[in-house]
């Protein structure tokens, strides 16, 4: 079984919905999750988060953007305008896949990214 290392999701919002339903549609397994009401994200954590990843999906709206980490780090404020939602804390739903990070739902990225 698939499994992701780290979901990050708000109960009721409809994105964390549609990205749970992938997850159970494809038989992929959480290892950790946490709820965004209840352990809320900020800026720095959201900067260590992406410390440990190489690789980054953002999707906002219908567009996904790819940052590859290693080589094209953007600088700090770029990196928290795309993790940083309009509350202050980490963008739901994110997941953490080995050294990968995807924050929002777009289903051709997680077919990609977590089959």
């Amino acid at each position: 079984m698939k499994q992701v290392d780290w979901s990050y999701h708000r109960n009721g919002c409809k994105t964390c919905g549609r990205a749970a339903a992938f997850l159970e549609a494809h038989e992929i397994g959480i290892a950790a999750q946490d709820d965004a009401r209840k352990i809320p994200l900020v800026e720095a954590d959201a900067l260590k988060l992406a410390g440990q990843v190489n690789e980054l999906y953002v999707t906002r709206g219908t567009k996904v953007i790819h940052i590859n980490l290693k080589t094209d780090r953007p600088d700090d404020e770029t990196l928290l305008g795309l993790l940083i939602g309009p509350s202050g804390k980490l963008r739901a739903p994110t997941l953490k896949i080995g050294k990968t990070m995807i924050v929002g739902f777009d289903q051709e990225t997680y077919e990609q990214v977590i089959g």
